[in-house]
């Protein structure tokens, strides 16, 4: 009897002690959730705070991008009103230029009129007085030759009017490359916009600054394409893609797109050094070329040495 009280007492001691394992358990997974419940609130605030940033950097963007818009449109606006104004004066010239022609014309129409009154009165003088034909002949010739004057000095005129209307017509052909080369200017910033908002693709953007190098300055413009193993540039392996000029043994190392940030000027000035490191030679310069260049990324440039284009056709020269 004593044994089992003895092992009834052990059992209910054990039970108790169970009882109080289970509810240490409780209190500490209690203790647990509500550590956790903080966490995902903390981390809900931290969430909401962050994305409230970003919507405001990107109304700001968005703004920028809208009064750069205006700026453009302004400018294609003046550009339009220039070619028309240049059209006006080409036709006002070739109207005083037909003018011209008609005056002369009538010139000769009437040099003509004179010159056939002159042949029949001399026919007619031939016929009634054949005694003086010589008298006559030699007035002929005369006027024969004072007329063979009149139509040098006309065709001297002409030749005159000629040269001029060849002048202006190379005037005007000069005029019409500039208004060109700006309007070709004013059509990259276009297709800077579309390459920014997905209208066109960004390599073909790149392609059209990159072919205005080449053709103005006769280099290769190169497009390395290589991997940082080692995540030297963004801090984790990645792509690196830059375009690189070699001209008389210097480098030139170029970042050509249609807009550029803060952040992507840093960028490039590191994947810039990551392949001075990589190749074992210097860049004699950095150059970026991009219509749209945020003002806090050209202070970066300034500070790092980055030269800055708006486009390809405002570069200078690619010497040292």
């Amino acid at each position: 009897m004593r044994k089992w009280e003895a092992q009834e007492r052990k059992w209910e001691e054990q039970k108790a002690e169970a009882e109080r394992d289970r509810a240490e358990q409780a209190r500490k997974w209690e203790e647990q959730k509500a550590e956790a419940e903080r966490d995902r609130a903390e981390q809900a605030r931290k969430w909401e705070e962050q994305k409230a940033e970003a919507k405001r950097d990107r109304e700001a963007q968005a703004k920028k991008w809208d009064e750069q818009a205006r700026k453009w449109e302004e400018q294609k606006a003046e550009a339009e009103r220039d070619r028309a104004e240049q059209a006006r004066k080409w036709e006002e010239q070739k109207a005083e230029a037909e003018r011209d022609r008609e005056a002369q014309a009538k010139k000769w129409d009437e040099q003509a009129r004179k010159w056939e009154e002159q042949k029949a009165e001399a026919e007619r003088d031939r016929e009634a007085q054949s005694h003086k034909w010589d008298e006559q002949a030699r007035k002929w010739e005369e006027q024969k030759a004072e007329a063979e004057r009149d139509r040098e000095a006309q065709s001297h005129k002409w030749d005159e009017q000629a040269r001029k209307w060849e002048e202006s017509n190379r005037h005007f052909d000069r005029v019409h490359e500039e208004i060109m080369a700006q309007a070709r200017k004013f059509d990259r910033s276009i297709g800077a916009l579309g390459a920014r908002w997905g209208i066109q693709s960004e390599r073909a953007f790149r392609n059209a600054l990159a072919g205005i190098l080449e053709e103005n300055f006769g280099v290769e413009v190169i497009n390395v394409n290589e991997f940082d193993d080692d995540g030297t540039v963004f801090g984790r392996p990645e792509q690196i893609e830059l375009d690189v000029i070699i001209k008389n043994g210097i480098l030139l190392i170029c970042e050509l797109k249609s807009s550029i940030d803060k952040a992507g000027m840093y960028s490039f000035e590191r994947k810039a050094r990551w392949y001075e490191a990589r190749h074992q030679r210097q860049a004699q310069r950095l150059i970026v070329i991009s219509p749209m260049v945020d003002p806090r990324a050209r202070q970066v440039a300034d500070k790092l040495g980055i030269e800055v284009y708006h486009d390809s056709t405002d570069v200078d020269s690619l010497d040292v």
